[in-house]
């Protein structure tokens, strides 16, 4: 997640947004130096029958960030290029079809990502991968960290 100087994750939710206090007790369990994993935040809303973007909002409002997306996107050390994707054009024309097909205003959802790669028995980095090979951008992300 981004934020700009002084902005905090909290601003976008609004000054009276509250999280649910089972989320917040099981996030501060889970956290290791500020951070959860993307893999751990979708453990926890599984865990709690929350949907994810309720496990995000309250990352969010305990200022964490969210690290190491299942997709590769973000949260991968420091520098100029947090992510761990390697663009890889789709091998699999059927593949392409799938993500193409399921494009909603030029985006793919992180959750038809998700789905496209459970449906194809693939990876999920194996479907950002071609998405980055072919310029689309996958968006919203489940936590709501893009």
């Amino acid at each position: 997640m981004t934020r700009e100087k002084g902005q905090k994750f909290s601003d976008k939710h609004g000054a009276n947004a509250q999280a649910d206090p089972r989320a917040t007790d099981k996030i501060r369990t889970s956290a290791l130096n500020g951070e959860v994993t993307c893999v751990v935040a979708h453990q926890i809303a599984a865990e709690l029958n929350l949907p994810p973007a309720e496990i995000g909002k309250a990352i969010d409002l305990l200022e964490y960030n969210i690290s190491k997306c299942q997709l590769g996107l973000f949260g991968y050390g420091q520098g100029p290029d947090k992510k761990a994707l390697k663009p890889k054009a789709p091998e699999d024309q059927k593949l392409e079809a799938a993500i193409r097909g399921s494009l909603v205003d030029e985006k793919l959802a992180c959750r038809d990502a998700w789905r496209i790669a459970s449906r194809f028995n693939v990876p999920k980095m194996t479907v950002s991968n071609a998405c980055e090979a072919l310029g689309i951008k996958i968006k919203p992300c489940q936590l709501g960290a893009f």
